[in-house]
């Protein structure tokens, strides 16, 4: 039987025969993301990898943004964990109960549910004008009105109640 040696190294080109999946640095070392688990980012990274995949066969919503699909048994043997877990981990990345890394459409019907995979990152927003300061108030010294015209008749009552 042949001696199988586990700790050789890469030569040449061998390096680049393996597929990896990418985990944003910021996941790891922004204090943002402290609170997710490692498990949890594991999957973002899996699912990043997917919506390579779904660009590439054309998955875009009518607003442009890119979906997938990646169903529940699908994570449980990709993570080799169970459903519970593999539940848990979605609700970590959710917009509705976690971190808001991936919001979950579902579409009924027995039809598997839309993933929009969120950016990680935040864009800046341009900050919006100052409104201009309002106008110093000037009460106006004598008001001419040459077209209003005078009842003969009372029209409003006097302070003083009439029997």
């Amino acid at each position: 039987m042949p001696e199988v040696i586990l700790s050789d190294y890469f030569y040449g080109d061998e390096s680049e025969e393996f597929v990896f999946f990418k985990i944003p640095r910021q996941l790891i070392t922004n204090p943002k993301f402290k609170h997710v688990s490692t498990d949890a980012k594991l999957l973002y990274g899996m699912l990043l990898d997917r919506m390579s995949l779904s660009a590439r066969n054309g998955w875009y919503d009518d607003t442009g943004r890119v979906y997938i699909y990646y169903s529940l048994d699908e994570i449980c043997g990709d993570m080799t964990c169970g459903r519970d877990k593999a539940m848990k981990l979605l609700a970590e990345l959710d917009t509705k109960k976690g971190i808001g890394l991936i919001e979950r459409i579902k579409q009924g019907q027995g039809k598997p549910t839309k993933i929009y995979v969120k950016r990680f990152t935040t864009r800046t927003i341009p900050p919006k004008p100052a409104p201009p300061p309002p106008e110093p108030f000037a009460p106006v010294s004598e008001v001419d009105f040459p077209d209003l015209q005078k009842s003969e008749k009372s029209t409003s009552r006097s302070r003083k109640i009439r029997p």
